[in-house]
């Protein structure tokens, strides 16, 4: 399943008064020219950031994958582990569990390893710890 990536709200938001002014022109005079032009440099604009943030977020991926092969003990490591906690920025021991990776116990582990050697930040949310991936926080943030 593909998903769209592309988040032009940011653009428009950032360009607020452009929007409307092209927008008002359009519904106006019919000036349909500088209103295309607009949203052709939202894509575009948004596609080169995307496309950056992709790229930054892969070589994350890749440099972790590196780390935690050299890291964590051999028990531990896997790709589908590490694939999971790229999958959004925090992970818990349910997302493990849930896509068969390890039982609560073993999960919980994995997760305090992955904090040992700094890839994961725990945190306690209530009774639950949520272990936090800072680097790829970071890239989705900017």
């Amino acid at each position: 399943m593909l998903i769209p990536v592309l988040y032009l709200s940011r653009y428009i938001i950032e360009h607020k008064a452009e929007y409307y002014a092209a927008l008002r022109n359009v519904t106006e005079h019919q000036a349909w020219e500088p209103w295309l032009l607009y949203v052709l440099t939202a894509i575009e604009e948004t596609a080169v950031e995307t496309t950056s943030r992709i790229v930054r977020i892969k070589d994350l991926f890749d440099r972790t994958c590196e780390e935690a092969r050299k890291n964590l003990p051999s028990r531990v490591y896997s790709k589908e582990l590490i694939e999971l906690i790229f999958t959004q920025p925090y992970c818990k021991i349910k997302f493990l569990t849930d896509n068969d990776l390890a039982r609560r116990q073993t999960a919980s582990s994995y997760l305090k390893e992955l904090e040992r050697i700094g890839i994961l930040t725990g945190i306690k949310v209530g009774r639950e710890t949520v272990y936090l991936n800072p680097n790829l926080m970071a890239i989705l943030s900017a």
